[in-house]
């Protein structure tokens, strides 16, 4: 099965108003992390910049940053903490290229206006809408075959949920290329290699004597071990999602907070430090999943570009980004904080996992038949 694609249509800069629009204006940073006045702050959607009279993208999108012109000519999306002093910042605030910027949010619509345009507090997802998912099965197994990075960001309800296995099943037949989420999903899941349980119930929803120690017991074995991965090699840990991303050399990123037990060595407790482990990931990401955890899918959100870059035009197409939470709160805030491409679905992450699973396991026959009658 192969699914259509929406095609972008880059912008016209061969007529007016493009053709005659002034280069974009620069001005030097006045300190580390201090931006000049009127600096352009950047969305998720294709931006261009003149420079020299040729309209150009800028790396590394993302929003709520800034575009930086470095003295080799490259021009990078750039968080303001990272500008230095003399650093040449983009400025404007028009996005109609006016200004020589040119945010260009009907790309993939053909030229119409429409809610792609960059902006908060403006959707709606609700539980009435149906769940396609064949389509979302088809997305994954396209993107795997592809050689795409598919990111997911999961929270701890999902091992809670007993969806564990269907996330070990996606990582081991390569649907997972880097993994984010928070030190509870990884103690959790420890917790259940080592001891069979998740903050101390059993599989069946029971407690269990000394339940509620477990997770720090977990948390210690793994400190014993040196490391999740030294844990995973000593034969300390021998299933679950960690033991199959060690195992697998899959990436992963924890990021800590302050309410987080221990927390598991490896955990990034600086917050800018992990943001900008989170950032080297999102940076390759052609597809996301989120999964039950409304703090980490919101923040991996606002990292995200609304599209897959590409250096070729044709390449360049939406980054879908599906976002899975039981309450529409959730799907909605991501969405209301500028992610508009995210696809919310309105269910618990049990469900969810099992019927995606059983749909990617029916397009992965299909293709087998389909490739061998071709053959």
């Amino acid at each position: 099965m192969t699914l259509p694609r929406f095609q972008y249509r880059p912008p016209d800069f061969t007529g007016p108003p493009l053709a005659g629009a002034p280069d974009a204006r620069f001005a030097a940073a006045p300190a580390d992390a201090v931006l000049p006045d009127d600096f352009f702050s950047t969305t998720n959607l294709p931006t261009y910049v003149r420079v020299s009279g040729v309209w150009r993208r800028p790396r590394l999108p993302r929003m709520d940053c800034v575009i930086v012109h470095h003295p080799d000519d490259d021009l990078v999306v750039t968080e303001p903490r990272k500008v230095r002093r003399g650093d040449r910042v983009a400025l404007g605030t028009a996005e109609d290229g006016s200004e020589g910027l040119l945010v260009h949010a009907e790309g993939f619509l053909g030229g119409a206006h429409s809610a792609n345009e960059f902006r908060f507090m403006q959707t709606e997802v609700s539980r009435e809408r149906p769940v396609d998912y064949a389509t979302l099965a088809a997305l994954l197994g396209e993107e795997r075959s592809a050689g795409g990075t598919i990111v997911w960001v999961v929270g701890p309800a999902l091992v809670h949920a007993r969806a564990r296995q269907d996330l070990i099943w996606f990582i081991e037949h390569g649907y997972v290329g880097a993994l984010l989420g928070g030190n509870a999903v990884a103690v959790h899941d420890l917790e259940a290699a080592i001891f069979g349980t998740t903050l101390g119930m059993s599989s069946r929803g029971e407690g269990v004597a000394g339940g509620h120690s477990l997770h720090m017991r977990a948390i210690n074995a793994i400190q014993r071990a040196g490391s999740i991965a030294a844990a995973v090699r000593s034969g300390l840990v021998t299933t679950g999602i960690m033991h199959a991303l060690v195992t697998h050399d899959i990436p992963f990123v924890l990021a800590g907070s302050i309410r987080d037990d221990g927390p598991l060595p490896g955990v990034v407790t600086d917050t800018l430090a992990a943001q900008d482990a989170m950032r080297d990931v999102t940076a390759r990401a052609t597809l996301a999943v989120f999964v039950a955890t409304a703090l980490h899918a919101i923040a991996v959100g606002n990292m995200l570009p609304a599209f897959v870059d590409s250096e070729r035009l044709d390449g360049v197409r939406p980054l879908t980004t599906v976002c899975v939470d039981q309450t529409e709160f959730v799907v909605n805030k991501l969405r209301d904080r500028g992610t508009h491409q995210a696809f919310g679905v309105v269910t618990n992450a049990q469900d969810f996992m099992h019927v995606l699973r059983f749909y990617v396991e029916r397009w992965e026959q299909a293709r087998t038949s389909d490739s061998a009658v071709r053959r």
